[in-house]
């Protein structure tokens, strides 16, 4: 059996489910790998056969995406040329982490795809949502890289065929221990806005995770890195608490390692607003920005914050021979692609 597993390498949540998660097809399958999109700060350490550009978001500084730097790098003709280059027939089957050259190739090929993604699991029914609605964030999570079959992870086992989080071996392995200091990932906003706003928290040792930065700087009592895995782990593994965004896999992986988190969901992205909803029916708090208004909620956190105890089992071995099974030989179905949910479970989440 011959299996393609895309992964979308926009951020870092993709590519580290993917660390954990190649090892096992590959010990069941031949296995090749496809990785599109920009932004992210993790790599494989495996052959990667195809790479493409892909559709990719960027992020902006001010907390939310760049969409003139988003749609400026848009290219519908490349986009194209990459999805006829990608021979997507020679597949038995079509695993997919919201990647969205092999979905459409499999969409206009009428071939089956298993998408394998926290964003399947955000569009279930049963997955809490923010009261504001966002049409076209909506939109764009369900068109983005259509499925003929949905598998999703996320917080909490919100419906049927949603598992909880993929916690690479990496985190699992981890001791950790309580050293005083609040990791910070927001990488939305631009460093010295964090300055800005952190500093007033005198009493507290920041270590902050950049990608707008290459060099580490000092700032009084605010640590600023680069993103660099090792480093990230670390302070991660030793922090009192994660101030961090609404994305899937840093607030998964603090929750797992009991820590307490503060999440702030990015501006104008869909997905992050329904993470942040989610978070939320669990007890973590959440901030829809850091404006100046919003700092005593950071500050009863920094001094009453408590953490979410969660059960994350490693079944990832279990999840994946259940979809092997059930589809690895698949037809293509009348129905497809699968139509969004009509209903929704609302929050009482204000963005």
């Amino acid at each position: 059996m011959k299996i393609l597993y895309a992964v979308q390498g926009t951020g870092n949540g993709h590519l580290s489910r993917a660390l954990d998660i190649i090892p096992i097809l590959k010990q069941r399958a031949e296995v090749d790998i496809l990785v599109s999109g920009c932004q992210a700060d993790v790599s494989l350490p495996y052959a990667v056969q195809h790479q493409f550009k892909g559709l990719s978001f960027i992020f902006g500084k001010k907390g939310g995406v760049d969409f003139v730097k988003t749609f400026s790098k848009l290219n519908s003709r490349a986009f194209y040329q990459e999805m006829r280059q990608l021979a997507i027939e020679s597949y038995d089957l079509v695993l997919n982490d919201f990647e969205p050259i092999s979905a459409w190739a499999c969409y206009f090929k009428k071939k089956t795809c298993i998408a394998l993604s926290h964003q399947s699991a955000v569009l279930a029914p049963q997955a809490p949502r923010p009261k504001k609605e966002d049409a076209f964030g909506k939109f764009v999570l369900k068109n983005y890289a259509p499925a003929t079959h949905h598998y999703g992870f996320h917080f909490n086992r919100f419906g049927e065929n949603i598992f909880t989080p993929v916690i690479r071996s990496q985190i699992r392995e981890l001791i950790p221990e309580n050293q005083g200091h609040i990791t910070v990932y927001l990488p939305a906003y631009d460093d010295w806005q964090l300055i800005e706003k952190l500093k007033s928290f005198k009493e507290v040792n920041w270590q902050v995770f950049s990608k707008h930065n290459k060099m580490p700087f000092r700032h009084k009592h605010i640590q600023v890195n680069p993103i660099n895995n090792v480093a990230f782990v670390q302070s991660l593994a030793t922090c009192a608490g994660v101030l961090c965004g609404a994305g899937f896999e840093t607030p998964a992986e603090a929750l797992y390692l009991g820590k307490k988190v503060l999440a702030i969901p990015m501006k104008g992205q869909y997905e992050q607003q329904c993470n942040a909803a989610a978070l939320k029916v669990m007890g973590v708090p959440v901030i829809p920005s850091l404006k100046t208004k919003h700092l005593p909620v950071v500050e009863e956190w920094l001094e009453n914050g408590a953490v979410i105890p969660v059960n994350y089992p490693n079944e990832t071995e279990q999840i994946i021979d259940k979809i092997l099974q059930k589809h690895a030989a698949g037809t293509y179905p009348e129905n497809f692609p699968i139509q969004t949910p009509k209903t929704d479970v609302p929050v009482d989440f204000k963005v």
